[in-house]
């Protein structure tokens, strides 16, 4: 079965080729502006920008894929403009268009994000979409394309990642497991923070299932990407350190963390990107984002690694890659 994987070339799009590799009867492409991470795939990689529609097209045409997982897009936080995210809704169109025109396609993988609705925000369905950011826009622009343009006969599912991370991750998700390992890691005394992250195997067994899954009833729906046992963010961070046999958490006054982020904020607008700690971050930090994933887990079953089997993975593999 051809599956072409768009973005293949990301954190998300490395593991899974990685898993899907494994398996038979898979004929893979991975159509990315970037080459792949891990250069043992590069023998499955076109180069293409989903802009391009004549491009994208001329590779649907060729490949003709039965199943597509749509995973390009720009991710970053650091625009306020809707039109700078025109790879999450005019790529997306291109993409639409191409499979309304393949003719041997059965399904699509459309990612999204979680970040269509603010931080712990609980949708009371799959169109309660609430973004304060113009990324989660895009993505909310995004769904409502797939819902009002994909042919009828074409089954699609959604998926909103949450934060993912593990091997081949980057920033911001990586930048957690340096500042812990490096003791440079603040939380607030007397907290406890728990959300729904993703360690991405399991991630990607997720995706594996969402497109083998031949229910009719899994189709035309959204799921949240994540593991099943929320994570504590202290307990987490304790993990790290106790793998890594490094690393500090300091645990502060609300009051001092506040006032370093307001210093962080000054900073900010000085022109500096990279600023430790921020009004916009330390709100994040203290914000529990709990997600209901019993549907998803009805389809996919129990989850192979638990956080600490994450962790270890994750530590070795940035040991390796250093």
């Amino acid at each position: 079965m051809n599956i072409l994987v768009t973005g293949g070339s990301g954190f998300i799009g490395t593991n899974l080729i990685t898993r899907l590799l494994s398996e038979q009867g898979w004929v893979i492409k991975n159509i990315d502006i970037n080459k792949p991470k891990n250069l043992k795939q590069i023998y499955l990689w076109d180069k293409c920008d989903i802009l391009d529609r004549k491009s994208l097209k001329s590779i649907f045409q060729n490949f003709n894929p039965e199943i597509v997982i749509h995973l390009a897009a720009r991710t970053d936080l650091n625009s306020k403009l809707l039109e700078c995210y025109k790879s999450n809704t005019l790529g997306l169109e291109n993409l639409i268009h191409c499979c309304n025109t393949t003719l041997n396609l059965k399904r699509v993988i459309f990612t999204s994000s979680m970040l269509v609705c603010r931080l712990g925000y609980i949708p009371v369905n799959d169109q309660d979409w609430c973004p304060t950011t113009a990324y989660g826009q895009s993505k909310v622009k995004g769904e409502q394309l797939v819902r009002s343009q994909i042919n009828c006969n074409i089954e699609w599912i959604i998926v909103r990642p949450t934060s993912l991370w593990g091997p081949w991750f980057e920033k911001p998700y990586i930048n957690f497991f340096n500042v812990v390992r490096a003791g440079y890691f603040m939380m607030p005394r007397n907290l406890k923070v728990y959300r729904s992250y993703g360690f991405i195997l399991n991630s990607v067994d997720q995706l594996i299932s969402l497109i083998k899954s031949k229910h009719k009833d899994n189709l035309y729906k959204v799921y949240y990407i994540s593991d099943y046992e929320t994570i504590e963010l202290m307990e987490w961070a304790q993990e790290i350190i106790k793998y890594s046999k490094q690393g500090r958490v300091y645990k502060l006054p609300w009051l001092v963390l506040k006032i370093l982020a307001v210093i962080g904020d000054c900073i900010q607008l000085m022109g500096f990107k990279s600023v430790p700690l921020t009004s916009f971050r330390l709100n994040n930090m203290a914000t529990n984002a709990i997600i209901n994933n019993d549907k998803l887990r009805e389809i996919c079953g129990p989850q192979k690694y638990s956080m600490k089997d994450g962790v270890a993975i994750t530590i070795d593999w940035l040991e390796q890659n250093k």
